[in-house]
């Protein structure tokens, strides 16, 4: 069974289309639940040791800025709105994909971020200034690959041709900032209102 959920991921990244039909219609969601939860863990790990690790001629950072809990925020909410934001949308536009099979599909389609990034970390800290167009290219190719497997996912997944597929995505991006907003918005005004409270309580203790 475990060697079953490695290998599993690793089949998807290089036959997608028949790794994301089996994901959805094969598979069990449970299995699937665990990869992809696993598969958020190693990412952020990937970031913080990136942050910490990657040589200063691809990564000027200064390590004790670094937060590693902003750096797993930096991976789970960017996933976690995509998700919201196309289901919500793929719902109205006759999606068959459900909320667990998008979030699996959007999960297994950062497995290149991983697979790529984690051996640059440490060859970053042996390469020259001439020799980061390496790195730089191979960041680009995994984040290319990224977005081509999270297209079939999201074709696979709610059974969508290729263009309304596209237009999805598009407008998945474009419902991400309207809930980034909304969120940003709702954190303001709770924020005047704790300090609307703080200010009455305050007032009040004075005078009494």
């Amino acid at each position: 069974m475990s060697k079953a959920l490695v290998r599993f991921p690793i089949h998807l990244i290089f036959h997608p289309f028949a790794g994301y039909w089996e994901l959805k219609y094969e598979r069990s969601r449970n299995a699937n639940l665990i990869v992809s939860f696993a598969i958020l863990i190693l990412l952020a790990v990937t970031n913080i040791l990136s942050s910490q690790y990657s040589g200063f001629v691809v990564h000027l950072y200064n390590p004790d800025d670094m937060n590693s809990l902003m750096e797993i925020v930096y991976v789970a909410v960017p996933v976690l709105f995509w998700c919201v934001a196309n289901w919500s949308l793929t719902t109205l536009m006759d999606g068959e994909g459900k909320f667990v099979e998008i979030f699996a599909s959007t999960c297994f389609a950062l497995i290149p971020m991983i697979i790529i990034r984690f051996p640059w970390i440490w060859l970053s800290n042996a390469i020259t200034l001439q020799e980061s167009a390496f790195y730089y290219f191979s960041e680009s190719v995994a984040v290319l690959w990224s977005l081509y497997l999270l297209f079939v996912g999201n074709m696979t997944v709610h059974q969508f041709t290729p263009a309304k597929t596209v237009g999805t995505m598009l407008l998945t991006v474009v419902a991400i900032g309207f809930l980034a907003f909304i969120c940003l918005l709702f954190f303001s005004l709770l924020q005047q209102i704790v300090s609307f409270v703080t200010v009455i309580y305050q007032e009040i203790s004075l005078r009494y």
